[in-house]
């Protein structure tokens, strides 16, 4: 058995590269959109993709089924609860996928995450003890996949959750305790609450660590893996409609992404209507950039973010420094974000000479913040990490809003008033300031975040 794990850090997503060395035949499971890394590993091992397999719809990144499809000609599995607009081979419950002599994966129906979710176990050589268990979203390491993201098809969080619990016992209880646990995301995915950052582990452990393993009735289990969920960020919907769609494939979405734009293009388009993304870091951004724009700086998770503030259904004009437009609308592509009509040529240099369209946002460090705050007119402070954060240690008298939200409760952050932003570190805190003065808002960004305050003062607040 060749047997491979691919981890997109942005999305902090797993997926899997299984292949019988005899046969030559090889599956990916749960890939993400730019396949040349799978392509490449295929080539490097000697063997073919003939099938891709996706444990579920995934809310929180746009597959690459499709695309190794087109590259391949590969044959698309699913569950057999699955409904696509394209054509697939069902794995119904405990369905063999055949490799070849060597190695064979079989399904099983886990759903609760989602109601088609499946779990694959993986066989090697003649042994009839599963080698490990792929099990997408349906147990993490740590945790389990929240059951709340199908609430607008129809399945309650409660429903989901008791299927979870049943699939749990029913299917992946069972299973031997040397069971290797591949789960299809890591710490910092949204799919979850509170996911560790190992990359495999052992069932027995899980059993021994997890609590959502633990012994409990159905109804502890619901209000433990329903309590606490954040909000989901607002491009889950978007990406798990696509995922089943028959939609163009990444390489056609950048064809049209990839064009250079004047400023007078540019200005164009944002007058029109188009969000501008100036994907820059946050220190580099503060210093001088489009009035208007957003900033989701390429060095942090920006897919994520960017789905979290920008709306899918509207049109993207890019800034970036010159040589990374393919890796911006590359990365926009990964969550479904196609709608990008071109990027500033010469970036944001491109701009200089017209202070009508240009603004700077002041970043402090937090020895200045600590001197205004002292200060007769002291600024309000305003945190938006997420509500667990803000509970766990606090500036005090910061006003908690988290990120995601910030746009619908934009009433909260008065113009009329002086705000310092603040995050954990300094990039959430960026995106927000860009927001924030395209509102109006009189604001300041605190370097170094929350972190840097603990830094300087020894204590919360």
């Amino acid at each position: 058995m060749i047997f491979e794990r691919f981890y997109t850090a942005c999305l902090a997503q797993a997926s899997y590269g299984i292949a019988d060395s005899e046969s030559g035949v090889a599956v990916i499971v749960d890939p993400r959109r730019d396949v040349e890394i799978y392509l490449e590993w295929a080539e490097a091992a000697g063997v073919r993709i003939e099938h891709v397999v996706l444990t579920h719809f995934h809310a929180d990144f746009l597959a690459g089924h499709l695309e190794l499809r087109a590259r391949t000609g590969a044959t698309i599995h699913l569950g057999a609860q699955a409904q696509t607009e394209y054509e697939v081979e069902p794995l119904a419950d405990d369905a063999f996928l055949k490799l070849g002599p060597e190695v064979k994966l079989q399904a099983l129906e886990t759903p609760g995450h989602t109601p088609e979710g499946i779990c694959l176990l993986v066989f090697e050589g003649a042994s009839e003890t599963p080698h490990a268990v792929l099990t997408g979203d349906t147990l993490f390491l740590g945790d389990v996949g929240r059951p709340d993201l199908m609430g607008s098809v129809g399945f309650t969080a409660e429903r989901l959750a008791g299927l979870l619990y049943d699939s749990l016992r029913a299917k992946i209880l069972p299973l031997p305790d040397e069971t290797l646990v591949y789960p299809g995301h890591g710490a910092g995915s949204s799919c979850g609450k509170s996911l560790s950052t190992a990359a495999f582990t052992t069932l027995g452990e899980q059993r021994e660590t997890n609590y959502a393993l633990a012994d409990m009735s159905r109804e502890d289990f619901v209000q433990k893996v329903t309590e606490g969920q954040g909000t989901p960020p607002r491009y889950f919907a978007h990406d798990a409609r696509l995922n089943k769609a028959n939609r163009p494939t990444l390489d056609e979405s950048l064809a049209k992404a990839l064009v250079p734009l004047s400023v007078e293009d540019l200005v164009r388009h944002k007058n029109q209507g188009a969000q501008v993304l100036d994907g820059r870091d946050p220190d580099v951004y503060a210093a001088f950039h489009l009035r208007g724009s957003v900033n989701v700086g390429l060095g942090g998770k920006y897919a994520s973010w960017c789905g979290a503030v920008l709306d899918a259904e509207v049109a993207i004009v890019l800034i970036v420094e010159p040589g990374r437009e393919r890796e911006a609308a590359l990365r926009l592509g990964r969550i479904g974000f196609d709608r990008v009509v071109g990027y500033l040529e010469g970036g944001a240099e491109s701009l200089r000479g017209q202070p009508d369209l240009t603004a700077t946002i002041e970043r402090i460090e937090a020895d200045e913040l600590q001197r205004r705050l002292a200060s007769d007119t002291p600024p309000r402070l305003l945190d938006v990490r997420s509500p667990s954060e803000h509970a766990a240690g606090a500036i005090e008298g910061s006003q908690q809003v988290c990120l995601s939200q910030l746009q619908a409760r934009l009433a909260e952050v008065s113009p009329d008033e002086t705000w310092v932003v603040h995050c954990q570190g300094g990039y959430r805190s960026s995106v927000a300031a860009s927001i924030l003065e395209a509102a109006g808002v009189t604001i300041s960004d605190l370097r170094g975040g929350y972190l840097g305050w603990v830094a300087l003062t020894g204590q919360p607040a």
